[in-house]
């Protein structure tokens, strides 16, 4: 009897050992998880990314996003109606991976068209005709300038400012946040600073909708 009952109490311990084990294993993934998240803040924005929606919303979506890529181009509307279905709920912050040849120079005209208070609509134009100026997967540049136009831009203010140096910077911080975030495709989403657990439309909003459930529940 004594045999048996240090048995049990022997499994009794191993349990309880498992279950603590799990426990801390858990909770280092989670403090793992928060360092990470509070590493790649920096990373995810900067002062001169551009952003639409709220700035206290719940929920922050930050799209790498490459103009002359069709992924993009695809889900632009679909970011566009999660953020008309959840008013004042959802942010959107723009950063830039132009991977495609010559997708740098759309960028540039991007933010020169920013300059003039124009950007949302200039993005919007761009993906629109992105058939018409990246037929081959490659942007060129002189076949968007009748799309921007369009837009109501000061075409020759346009081309001077994307001379900036400023806007060369923007670039370069962007490709090396790219880099510093391993984003190896477009269009790349983080939601309140996590990273899609496998790429998709759904995934995106199924996302967005557990982000905003919890938001609720803490008020």
């Amino acid at each position: 009897m004594k045999k048996t009952g240090i048995f049990v109490a022997a499994i009794a311990l191993l349990a309880l050992a498992f279950v603590f084990g799990v426990q801390l294993y858990r909770s280092e993934q989670a403090q793992q998880a928060s360092q990470t998240t509070m590493q790649n803040r920096d990373a995810l924005v900067r002062f001169h990314s551009p952003s639409m929606g709220n700035a206290s919303a719940p929920v922050h979506i930050v799209e790498f996003l490459d103009p002359a890529c069709e992924g993009c181009r695809a889900f632009y509307p679909f970011v566009k109606k999660l953020m008309a279905d959840n008013p004042e709920n959802i942010r959107l912050t723009v950063r830039y991976a132009p991977f495609h040849k010559g997708a740098d120079d759309i960028v540039r005209a991007l933010e020169a068209s920013r300059k003039q208070g124009k950007y949302w609509q200039a993005l919007e134009a761009m993906f629109a005709s992105q058939p018409e100026w990246a037929p081959d997967h490659t942007a060129h540049l002189d076949l968007a300038w009748p799309h921007l136009q369009r837009v109501g831009l000061d075409m020759e203010r346009l081309k001077e400012d994307m001379k900036s140096p400023d806007i060369t910077k923007i670039i370069q911080q962007d490709m090396e946040d790219v880099k510093a975030l391993k984003v190896s495709k477009t269009p790349e989403f983080f939601v309140n600073g996590k990273p899609l657990p496998s790429f998709g439309p759904e995934q995106l909003q199924k996302m967005v909708r557990d982000e905003l459930a919890s938001a609720q529940a803490r008020k």
